[in-house]
């Protein structure tokens, strides 16, 4: 029922970020989003799902991808909330050392240090089995030297550190035994360039190189042979925050579609008494509505430790979403006519942006590869 329902405790925060959201204007500008993020750690929305001991809110998952969607909701998404709190965060929060756990998750839960992640590569994007990344040890001084090249990896720029996704050396053929490394923004060896993209957003996505870059020891995240586990404990969270980030940005797209629908009269009523705009808008709604549901449920799933049944769950969320996102924007665009695409109105930009919810941080198709074969027991064509 708790995935149905929103607790009492929910509805409060769900309206507490809802008001906070709405006194920050959208921003293109990179310190008026630099302030927001600052704002909203400082009322403990940022690190709300890491553990209390470390000064976050104690809360989980759940929480967080509700704070996400409803800042997206009022046209103030936060990206990062999905790399540094959801993914980072959670991996050291489950896997880290002790040490790592004093060093990074109080800074991340109150907003003053941000940390990247970097799992696609240029050859290895949907096929995580394919990366090329390698960490090997220096015999002599116990440090993991690294090297491969990621691509797609959001806000380095803004990071003090980006957990990157490798494999040991004599792993580099067989099952896939990712390794986890925190490596700091000014580690020599380790570039970045920006990848020039046409997508409007505060948040650049940057090409990595890493070449040779020494870490010591302890930059290791986790059980160099824990396997896939200690990889999906941040990307399950990454589709349920994905799913946030999507329906708050569809929902956002709908409310100004309906603002208009409201008032603009071109004969004798709205246009949002004809049915010809009012049902598709409806459409938009019930769809949204629905993948929040499933959104619910895989964030419920993965606190409550089932990371089977969240596996599954959040991957359905984000597909969800992502095409809830889609039609809601296209629909919202297309209410206001030639007014949706001038900057005026701020929801052409979304066309582009909407996207990214099908498309990051797994495709669409995977997404049915996989509950075609892990849901529903069909044989793989790959």
């Amino acid at each position: 029922m708790t995935t149905l329902i929103e607790s009492n405790e929910h509805k409060s925060l769900r309206a507490a970020v809802s008001a906070f959201a709405q006194t920050h204007p959208h921003s293109l500008d990179a310190e008026d989003n630099t302030r927001l993020w600052q704002a909203a750690a400082k009322l403990g929305y940022i690190g709300v799902n890491l553990p209390e001991a470390y000064g976050g809110g104690g809360a989980g998952i759940t929480e967080l991808s509700l704070v996400l969607e409803e800042l997206g909701a009022a046209g103030n998404p936060l990206l990062m909330m999905i790399v540094s709190p959801a993914i980072c965060g959670t991996v050291i929060a489950r896997f880290g050392t002790e040490e790592q756990k004093r060093e990074w998750l109080p800074p991340l839960a109150d907003g003053t240090r941000l940390m990247a992640f970097g799992i696609t590569e240029p050859d290895a994007g949907s096929n995580s089995h394919r990366i090329t990344t390698t960490a090997r040890r220096d015999a002599a001084t116990g440090d993991w030297i690294l090297t491969g090249r990621k691509v797609f990896v959001s806000g380095v720029d803004l990071a003090d550190a980006t957990l990157i996704v490798g494999r040991t050396e004599d792993a580099r053929t067989g099952k896939l035994k990712p390794c986890l490394f925190i490596v700091p923004r000014d580690a020599p060896g380790f570039e970045r360039r920006a990848i020039d993209m046409e997508l409007n957003a505060v948040e650049r996505q940057f090409e990595l190189t890493l070449d040779d870059v020494r870490l010591p020891a302890d930059a290791l995240v986790g059980d160099e042979d824990a396997g896939l586990l200690q990889l999906f404990a941040g990307l399950n969270p990454e589709r349920v925050m994905t799913a946030a980030f999507g329906i708050g940005m569809g929902r956002y797209a709908l409310s100004r579609a309906l603002e208009y629908a409201r008032e603009r009269t071109v004969w004798k009523t709205p246009i949002g008494a004809h049915q010809a705009i009012a049902h598709p808008l409806a459409q938009a709604h019930i769809d949204l509505e629905l993948a929040r549901l499933m959104m619910q449920k895989a964030a419920h799933l993965y606190d409550a430790g089932d990371d089977v049944g969240a596996g599954e769950a959040a991957n359905m969320a984000k597909y969800a979403a992502g095409e809830a996102c889609v039609k809601a924007v296209d629909q919202a665009v297309h209410t206001l006519g030639g007014n949706g695409l001038t900057r005026e109105f701020g929801l052409a930009r979304l066309i582009t942006a909407s996207r990214v919810a099908r498309i990051a941080p797994v495709s669409r198709e995977m997404i049915l590869n996989y509950v075609s074969h892990q849901t529903l027991g069909l044989p793989k064509s790959y």
